[in-house]
């Protein structure tokens, strides 16, 4: 058994057809075919179904393919820590990040990182936090920047600050500078004076303020959904629709007014997330150092240690 065995025959379980497999795999269609017939003898089982449209994985090349899998992982890894140099003069950073950070970490601390190590080639992703987690799992990040929500098992957490939100107008808004705390239930669409502009329902910042309203018993009048933080900020700032943005957004943002909210909508403790007991590369470290520090110098940090 070789690896090129495991490869082609992962290859041919994802893509459910041989051709498809050797055109992505760049071999012949029957070099493909032939070997892994030969890893079926070897192991003196039959690991694919050919006899359907579509090829599939048996009920043994299921359980075969569990551990090919996690093997090409483990092996990937290896090759990453032989190749690792610790004085960060080269390698790769994969990292990933939920959409509301990509607004205002992801240019900062990238920059921070690259100035320090310019050897250091990124990758850098927007994606859900499900996604992060899902990539982190299956080895294809090294690091995540998402919220402490429900985490998978073996996905764990280094805090990095605390995030909170607030609600902003912009100046042609009647409450632009408005001096005290607004109660919540003015945001009820029965009040008729705010008319919200929020993110889709795919940002974990709208299911926030989702649950945040619901707990109070408000009805909002949303006019505008946006998937896009920086169309939030042109939509509010020209015209008379509210928003609610990381604080952190707001204060870069001199056409947004803040409008103090009571109750305040409650704080999310924002974390860099990996795999738990997986192999983290001298520039994951690295890139893990300077984020916390980042946060700490900005007095940004808060929470308890997470597992």
């Amino acid at each position: 058994m070789e690896l090129r065995h495991l490869r082609y025959l992962l290859a041919v379980a994802e893509h459910g057809n041989f051709t498809r497999a050797a055109q992505a795999l760049h071999v012949s269609q029957p070099t493909l075919s032939q070997q892994v017939k030969q890893l079926e003898r070897s192991l003196r089982v039959q690991l694919l179904d050919r006899s359907g449209r579509t090829v599939r994985l048996t009920d043994a090349g299921e359980a075969f393919a569990r551990y090919a899998r996690r093997a090409l992982q483990d092996l990937a890894a290896a090759e990453r820590a032989v190749l690792d140099v610790q004085d960060l003069s080269r390698g790769t950073l994969r990292l990933a990040m939920t959409p509301t950070f990509t607004a205002y970490l992801a240019g900062p601390l990238v920059a921070e990182f690259h100035e320090r190590h310019p050897g250091i080639t990124m990758e850098i992703s927007e994606l859900t936090q499900d996604q992060i987690e899902a990539a982190l799992l299956d080895d294809r990040l090294d690091l995540g920047i998402a919220f402490d929500d429900s985490r998978r098992p073996a996905v764990a957490a280094t805090p990095l600050f605390v995030e909170a939100l607030g609600l902003v107008v912009g100046a042609a808004h009647p409450c632009a500078g408005h001096p005290g705390p607004l109660p919540v239930g003015e945001l009820d669409i029965d009040r008729g004076a705010y008319r919200l502009a929020l993110l889709t329902r795919d940002f974990a910042t709208r299911l926030h303020v989702d649950g945040y309203l619901a707990e109070h018993r408000v009805r909002p009048h949303i006019a505008v959904e946006a998937d896009s933080i920086s169309a939030l900020v042109e939509i509010v700032s020209r015209g008379t629709l509210a928003t609610v943005l990381p604080e952190a957004i707001a204060r870069e943002q001199p056409r947004l007014y803040p409008v103090p909210v009571e109750p305040a909508l409650p704080a999310r403790t924002v974390v860099l997330l990996h795999r738990d007991a997986a192999y983290r590369g001298a520039a994951a470290r690295a890139f893990t150092e300077l984020a916390t520090g980042w946060a700490k110098a900005r007095g940004l940090t808060g929470g308890n240690p997470l597992a």
